[in-house]
């Protein structure tokens, strides 16, 4: 062929090329593939969400997988050990800073930054916090928990009060109105002696930091921690607690249907509960409250809890699995997950919600919930808390005094926590000053 017929040719191939590609349809979007763990019942539920998110996010496909909570944590562990973790995942808010320590977690801060769904301002603010490890983001809360106080309206009324008492002292002495028209063999207010989660409530409302130096140091001998120990101890010890454990309570709803004790500090997923299995004459007879402070100056604070959602680091989808945290952030999705699981929504726009106003024992946790605190967000505080329950619970029983209770525990935390101080000196010695 001479060169004008090659030149020719060569012409119109492009040409067919270049019209080949005009008339080609729109590119088809990359497929991903995104893993997400759920635990529990909430694992089962977000499922439901999803054909909504992924029509939104053509390409996308979210594949849920159901974690019992009995086998999370074990779990994740093994996952990341393994090198297979999830791309997503829900992530009890006392566990983010043992996967943050590893390294497990993807630091959000730049994606929480660009972004238009997620701002800091629109969460509770104790709950945000539980999601700061040292100077980073880890995790978006998705849903919050916290504790407040479950009580019998009718049998308070009948001791002389409307209401809880906002301080201490004047809630003690409800708690004594209470007990005298129960009578003897019952009791005010029902405190397990294997849950150490009041101690922590009640040494935290007294100003106690739980751990100093940095969280290098236990600091159970202190003046605060001791002045909640206290107030705790002395509930059991003058009567008003029963000296037992939630396995020594074979049925807690039965027990306080039957005024058996009148007041109980528990949380929002007893809501569902109570309404579920108190007897109908009872269904008007209980309400919720904040907890009392020390001083009665504003309401106590208790503990920040729920689930936070979280990008592992390993994940190489980490742009689709940002879309998926963005999109369950949203308000209505909020919402929506509560309607599915009745789990308290973290974002305070969805709490003035029509579902929210005319409830009472509801809005008690939203205001509640400004007023919490994080546990100590360090690796060791499960089992510190451990500790806690083991010698409050000798404490409550008689086996040690108060005095030995807190020395032996404040040995025992500085123990755990003798690892934790010499990776740190090890870290300032490599860093310099």
């Amino acid at each position: 062929m001479s060169g004008g017929g090659r030149s020719a040719a060569s012409a119109a191939a492009l040409a067919l090329l270049i019209l080949s590609g005009g008339c080609a349809g729109p590119q088809e979007p990359r497929k991903v593939d995104l893993r997400f763990w759920g635990m529990g019942r909430e694992g089962e539920v977000v499922q439901e969400m999803m054909p909504e998110f992924e029509a939104a996010n053509p390409g996308i496909r979210v594949r849920v997988q159901q974690i019992p909570w009995s086998a999370a944590h074990e779990k994740l562990l093994t996952a990341f050990v393994g090198r297979s973790t999830p791309d997503v995942a829900q992530l009890g808010n006392t566990w983010l800073a043992e996967f943050a320590a590893l390294g497990a977690l993807e630091r959000l801060d730049a994606r929480i930054a660009a972004s238009a769904e997620v701002d800091s301002s629109v969460y509770f603010p104790g709950i945000w916090e539980t999601n700061r490890i040292e100077r980073g983001i880890y995790g978006i809360p998705w849903y919050v928990d916290t504790r407040l106080l479950f009580y019998r309206q009718d049998i308070l009324r009948k001791a002389g009060y409307d209401s809880i008492p906002g301080s201490w002292k004047e809630w003690r002495a409800a708690m004594e109105a209470v007990r005298a028209v129960v009578g003897a063999g019952r009791y005010a207010i029902f405190l397990p002696t294997n849950d150490p989660t009041e101690i922590e409530i009640f040494g935290l409302q007294a100003g106690s930091s739980l751990l100093k130096d940095g969280g290098t140091r236990g600091a159970f001998t202190e003046p605060a921690f001791r002045r909640g120990f206290d107030f705790f101890l002395g509930l059991f010890r003058d009567g008003l607690a029963p000296p037992a454990s939630n396995t020594q309570i074979a049925n807690v709803y039965q027990e306080f249907a039957r005024g058996y004790f009148s007041m109980y500090i528990t949380g929002p997923w007893n809501l569902g509960e109570f309404k579920r299995r108190l007897p109908e004459e009872l269904q008007g007879s209980w309400a919720t409250s904040p907890l009392p402070g020390p001083d009665g100056s504003q309401s106590g604070v208790s503990l920040a809890g729920g689930s936070s959602l979280v990008i592992f680091e390993a994940s190489k989808e980490k742009d689709a699995a940002w879309r998926l945290l963005e999109y369950l952030s949203r308000p209505e999705q909020q919402m929506r997950f509560y309607r599915l699981t009745g789990d308290l929504p973290a974002r305070r726009e969805a709490w003035r919600d029509s579902a929210f106003a005319g409830d009472p024992r509801i809005l008690a946790f939203g205001a509640q919930l400004d007023r919490v605190v994080p546990s100590p967000k360090i690796p060791e505080w499960e089992e510190i808390r451990k500790r806690v329950q083991d010698r409050a619970e000798q404490a409550v029983h008689g086996a040690l005094t108060p005095d030995s209770a807190l020395t032996l525990l404040q040995d025992q935390v500085d123990t755990i926590l003798e690892k934790r101080r010499w990776l740190i000196e090890r870290k300032r010695a490599k860093d310099g000053p």
